[in-house]
């Protein structure tokens, strides 16, 4: 423990790793563009420069405190320094800001204004240079790169994957991909986190909003959304609903509303995905073959198993993820002529993931020689698209999804937290559905932020070894402790974003990272405690599945079919 004098107040600090989480802490705020509390420390943008008492100026978010130390934040020197700071920055900046994707949102954009930057005194001399939209998920803008480097630490430190990282020097100097390839020629997986930490409109999402306004203008095609379960907790933070709050029914009712003809909730085929999956596990521990087996709900986890650790690819289930199931079964039923009414169905999948853009691109990503999902919008699509369309959101009422797919279970709303897979396992494998028993599933481990979990449940006489990971790089180390023989596992669920779906790259920014996570995750969990239905198999929906109109084309439907 020890004290430091922050503009002549005494702060307290424990195990603070540097001055800057203390001056917050203090509740002040000095600017940063580089610091991420979950990155390693960059200090590119000197921006965090504090003053101590015999003037002595360093940055904050490198410095350990010390007790005793006297320091000052926003003297006229500092004030002077990050305006300079913030000026040279502009000058070998895009200022195409009206037509950013960033803007309004943009940090860099926040500081010159908060700093009265209206005019920029230097010329910029750096050439323009094209931007990628080679990926269908991330769009690289060099000419609004900053070179703070919080996506080649994200991407190197989170995920593991190094796709991004610093070409040249002096003036020359930028964020690439290795010898500057276009995104996808590199073994980017989609994950869409480098967008999430870049605080300017360099890495943005790669927008589809305007093919599904067509879409809804045209009268000859049905228009058909399905909502993934992470989105209701992360929508109503654009429109001043309290942070987690479940807004469901008011997308529901403002998808109708824009002229959407049928809106359905993911978790019915979350549901689907549980009853298949679970059938598949046991299948291949009475087998005791291809175990583990992997999840397959997560297109970015897929993407780096097939890039990176070919040999358990056939470790991977062979169930669709829940968006590609519904697809599925969506153009499916509408392809029948009772139910088409002449018109062609057209399939929006509201996601909080840029890589389900990508997978639905993938070649197995089409069923009866049709593509099932048409488009993938994430959650800040859907947020403008509220906008251009006048929703009053906050005033919006509640509606339910539609039939004859509107029904899903508790264990199908929590798939979008890191865990909730495993949960919704368990509960289906699991006797009984009382909250004893419930209560004593979410108390098993599976639950929580941790990047590692490791859990053992007993069943049918045997010890089932599972493992949850969030984050690839934490999947890289369990990948490898499998490889060496150090682990043994059944199961093994990974979600590729940090916390699960509900930190994915396509949802809002908004707040620090821990803030999100906690939010959106407990929401979700209260989701969860107010549904009927608990357990996948009791949904009722699955019977009608099964045993009904689709009972013939289950494994077609439902699955991939790997080599």
């Amino acid at each position: 423990m020890g004290t430091i004098t922050i503009n002549g107040k005494k702060v307290e600090f424990t195990n603070e790793k540097n001055v800057l989480t203390i001056i917050r802490k203090a509740g002040i705020e000095v600017p940063t563009l580089c610091y991420q509390p979950e990155l390693s420390v960059f200090g590119a943008c000197r921006l965090c420069t504090v003053e101590d008492d015999r003037g002595r100026c360093f940055a904050a978010c490198s410095e350990e405190p010390r007790d005793g130390m006297v320091i000052f934040t926003h003297t006229e020197r500092l004030r002077k320094h990050r305006k300079l700071i913030i000026e040279l920055l502009l000058a070998a900046h895009c200022r195409d800001c009206t037509t950013c994707d960033k803007h309004g949102k943009c940090t860099l954009q926040r500081l010159a204004y908060q700093h009265g930057i209206n005019t920029i005194r230097f010329d910029n001399h750096r050439a323009d240079m094209p931007a990628d939209f080679s990926s269908p998920a991330i769009v690289r803008d060099p000419n609004k790169c900053i070179l703070c480097g919080n996506c080649i630490r994200v991407c190197n430190e989170i995920q593991g994957v190094g796709v991004l990282g610093f070409a040249h020097r002096g003036t020359d100097a930028m964020v690439s991909p290795a010898f500057e390839r276009p995104m996808s020629a590199t073994n980017c997986v989609a994950c869409g986190q480098c967008r999430v930490v870049c605080p300017t409109g360099a890495l943005t999402i790669h927008h589809n909003m305007s093919e599904v306004w067509h879409a809804l203008l045209d009268p000859n095609t049905r228009v058909v959304a399905q909502i993934a379960p992470a989105v209701r907790v992360a929508v109503g933070e654009a429109f001043g609903l309290p942070k987690g709050e479940n807004a469901m029914g008011k997308i529901v009712a403002a998808l109708h509303r824009m002229g959407f003809d049928e809106v359905f909730d993911t978790t019915y085929t979350a549901d689907l995905t549980i009853m298949e999956e679970s059938k598949e596990f046991l299948d291949r521990v009475g087998k005791g073959e291809k175990l583990p087996l992997l999840t397959s709900c997560c297109p970015a986890w897929v993407k780096f198993v097939e890039n990176e650790y070919p040999e358990f690819k056939q470790n991977i289930s062979t169930c669709r993820s829940p968006q590609q199931m519904f697809s599925a079964i969506l153009k499916e039923y509408y392809r029948d002529p009772a139910h088409a009414d002449g018109k062609k169905t057209f399939v929006v999948s509201i996601m909080p993931c840029t890589a389900k853009k990508m997978e639905a691109e993938r070649p197995d990503a089409h069923t009866f020689g049709e593509k099932d999902t048409d488009i993938v919008l994430t959650t800040t699509e859907l947020i403008r698209m509220f906008d251009a369309h006048g929703v009053n959101f906050e005033t919006m009422p509640s509606e339910a999804c539609d039939m004859p797919f509107g029904i899903g279970s508790g264990g199908g709303v929590i798939f979008g937290a890191t865990g909730g897979v495993t949960e919704a396992v368990l509960r289906r494998l699991t006797e009984g559905h009382d909250p004893a028993t419930l209560k004593a599933i979410a108390a098993s481990g599976v639950r929580g932020d941790q990047g590692i979990k490791e859990i053992t449940i007993p069943y049918n006489g045997m010890d089932v070894k599972i493992c949850v990971a969030s984050g690839l790089a934490n999947a890289r180390k369990v990948l490898e402790s499998v490889k060496s023989g150090e682990k043994e596992y059944h199961f093994i669920e990974v979600m590729a974003c940090p916390g699960g779906c509900v930190m994915g790259g396509g949802q809002p920014t908004d707040g620090t990272r821990v803030q999100r996570a906690k939010t959106r995750t407990r929401g979700l969990y209260a989701a969860d405690g107010e549904m009927v239905i608990k357990k996948s198999n009791e949904n009722p929906l699955m019977d009608v599945f099964y045993n009904g109109y689709f009972k013939d084309k289950v494994h077609a439907l439902l699955h991939n079919h790997q080599d």
